[in-house]
């Protein structure tokens, strides 16, 4: 978790476990799964390996809740930068990496229980928080929600996806546009041109290249493609960054946020 997160677009972030799997070529260069071999015991990448409980998320939400109560604000929350919200459900271990939970009702390979302690305990009772929950995986969305949400979704959720090309924004956005409620696009990392883009049903558009050592050429001409597309369309777009290196242009620095 982290308070006043230095991503961008989020005040804060939340994991519940830490872990995934890599869906398409996005996740090549994926700096959870590298932050994951640094400094954890266990493999945590993979279908066939265990996720780490995050037990302090719990607490972390609750303070966000007072923090922006306390200032009359909304604070966006960004769920999950350690893993995705929307994976299918597999094993957990506990924090040091070595022993299974061991749920009562014997599904210790479902991470469900936590998932669901967020959907129906925590977000209703956090008004004040936006969560923005990002998946790769938006054709889970539909399965895993409680089933009130799909005719009456929260107001402070956005649920959303993230392309990488022209084909994962066809996929994922068209699986997206079958979950009622506000959605998002992170196009990040942006890996070639997207043409053709329809924005209907999209409520925001963050877009931006690669960091870090191997990170691939990012053409900002894409970027004023889909900031465009965004105008004409009216919907909020936010530029995050080519590669950190790299300062944005000036007719690319444009930050929205949804209304």
């Amino acid at each position: 978790m982290a308070q006043d997160s230095k991503i961008e677009w989020t005040n804060h972030t939340a994991n519940l476990w830490w872990g995934c799997t890599e869906v398409h070529e996005g996740c090549n260069n994926c700096y959870a799964k590298a932050w994951a071999k640094r400094y954890q015991p266990a493999e945590l990448w993979g279908n066939d390996s265990a996720r780490m409980e995050i037990g302090g998320v719990w607490k972390a939400l609750a303070k966000y809740q007072r923090l922006a109560k306390a200032e009359n604000q909304i604070h966006r929350v960004f769920v999950g930068s350690m893993m995705d919200i929307f994976e299918k459900p597999g094993l957990l271990i506990n924090r040091v990496g070595v022993k299974a939970i061991d749920w009562n009702d014997g599904s210790q390979f479902d991470v469900s229980h936590i998932r669901e302690r967020l959907f129906e305990e925590v977000i209703p009772a956090s008004p004040n928080l936006l969560f923005l929950l990002l998946t790769k995986r938006p054709s889970n969305i539909n399965k895993y929600i409680p089933e009130s949400w799909k005719a009456n979704p929260p107001a402070n959720v956005m649920f959303g996806t993230s392309p990488v090309n022209q084909s994962t924004f066809d996929t994922l956005t068209r699986q997206l546009l079958q979950v009622n409620g506000k959605r998002f696009l992170s196009i990040e990392p942006q890996l070639e041109g997207i043409r053709s883009v329809d924005l209907t049903g999209i409520d925001w558009v963050i877009q931006g290249g690669e960091s870090g050592p191997k990170k691939r050429p990012f053409n900002t001409d894409w970027a004023r493609s889909m900031r465009d597309d965004c105008a004409r369309q009216k919907v909020a777009y936010f530029f995050k960054q080519i590669d950190k290196v790299q300062d944005i242009p000036g007719d690319l620095l444009i930050r929205q946020f949804p209304a």
